[in-house]
């Protein structure tokens, strides 16, 4: 079973080279890592525990379960990973004083699964938000090490893409030791496709315990000063856009502009930077970017283009309006946590199934505002255009329902980072 997975798995990186090798700037980076081949680790008598985030959104969520970690396993080591550039670069950042290492998780093979595992000797591995890689699990196992699901999440689409292959899903899901899930649903999917229901726990959304950090003030403060951002000028932010979401902001502007307000576009992946530029460049808007030097054009462009890593989150204070990404297309949303743990007033798209449970919550607590589905692109740019103006004319409307994002954040904290630890206790007591 597994050997049939290699030559799959084989057969798509050799198809996937050719991308590797044109845009080299995404995917070499940490390639020599990703390929077992690790910096020196010199190993002392603890325990390591391994954690491994995808990309920024893993990472970002991963903040208060890294927190209690360092607080509860004195003893252990602390190896975090991800798959992403964007997710690396946001982790060396907000980790660095935390973590004993910072790595790219390596290619699915059993050569470069084993060289990882053999470097860093984990006793525990977890993985944030089911992220399943069958031959690194399988190899863990081998090693007796212990390996978890936290923070787990399946979605519908993911269901039913892993119960195509269902037969091996469940082989895989055999060797897990426990899953901490996010909700009901989540748990229901995963136990579905072959996990041990004992082995399950239901304890809410990590992400959920972010609050605005005292550290995060300083780029704040910052921003607020050479962008000139004042509430004369409300400042829309459109958070982790996905071509072609940025079209239909920019063009939900033109009417906008009147209003006195200003947008700040923060695009979802880095290599979109220079294209959402060029985009820019194209319509009479004036604006700026966040890597250029600092100029008195800053003070009164249009738009900002944040083109940096891990600052999105420091920009959500100074926001009267969050549209939140990844919800105009099919992708299926990103995580409209961070915003409303600021309390701002939230706009997603209709397309929201990767965080189906949470927007279904805010939608009925009145903590967000969703756009109906669109027959054509003219009208994706209308209904954002109406939904801006709407809480642009309506202060109050804002505010509660900024108020009541936040509220909703405060009251169902779950504690879940704190659920996900007692487990931990539990596995390596085993």
């Amino acid at each position: 079973m597994y050997f049939a997975y290699s030559i799959l798995l084989s057969l798509g990186f050799a198809l996937m080279l050719p991308l590797f090798l044109l845009r080299r700037e995404k995917y070499a980076s940490g390639f020599s890592e990703r390929l077992g081949k690790y910096p020196e680790f010199k190993h002392d008598d603890r325990k390591l525990i391994w954690l491994h985030c995808v990309s920024v959104g893993e990472a970002n969520a991963a903040r208060p379960l890294v927190d209690k970690l360092k607080q509860e396993f004195r003893d252990h080591r602390l190896v975090i990973s991800t798959t992403t550039k964007t997710g690396q670069e946001l982790a060396q950042k907000i980790f660095a004083d935390t973590a004993d290492a910072i790595v790219y998780f390596p290619f699915d093979f059993k050569f470069s699964v084993c060289r990882a595992l053999a470097h860093f000797k984990p006793e525990l591995v977890l993985l944030m938000e089911t992220e399943i890689w069958p031959r690194f699990i399988h190899e863990a196992k081998l090693t007796a090490a212990k390996v978890a699901i936290v923070n787990g999440r399946l979605s519908e689409r993911s269901f039913e893409r892993y119960s195509r292959v269902r037969f091996f899903v469940r082989a895989v899901l055999s060797e897990i030791d426990g899953a901490v899930m996010q909700g009901e649903r989540d748990a229901e999917r995963v136990i579905d496709l072959g996990l041990d229901k004992s082995k399950v726990v239901v304890a809410g959304n990590i992400k959920l315990e972010q609050t605005s950090g005292s550290d995060d003030d300083e780029l704040t403060t910052h921003f607020r000063s050479r962008f000139g951002i004042s509430s004369d000028k409300p400042l829309i932010i459109a958070a982790s856009t996905h071509e072609p979401e940025e079209r239909y902001v920019i063009e939900s502007l033109e009417g906008i502009l009147g209003y006195g307000c200003r947008l700040l576009i923060a695009p979802r992946h880095p290599e979109r930077f220079d294209a959402v530029a060029d985009l820019l460049a194209k319509h009479s808007y004036k604006f700026v970017r966040r890597s250029a030097p600092p100029s008195a054009a800053d003070r009164e462009a249009d738009v900002i283009l944040l083109d940096s890593i891990g600052e999105l989150r420091q920009a959500y204070p100074l926001a009267e309006i969050v549209f939140v990404g990844g919800s105009l297309i099919s992708h299926g949303g990103q995580s409209i946590i961070e915003p409303a743990a600021e309390g701002k007033a939230i706009v997603t798209g209709p397309y929201t199934h990767n965080f189906e449970g949470v927007v279904k919550t805010f939608l009925e607590r009145k903590a967000v505002r969703q756009t109906p589905p669109a027959p054509d692109d003219e009208q994706v740019s209308e209904r954002l255009y109406e939904e801006f103006t709407d809480l642009l004319d309506n202060p109050g409307k804002r505010v509660e329902l900024g108020a009541n994002a936040a509220s909703l954040i405060s009251s169902s904290n779950p504690n879940a980072s704190q659920t996900t630890i007692e487990i931990i206790h539990a596995l390596l007591k085993k």
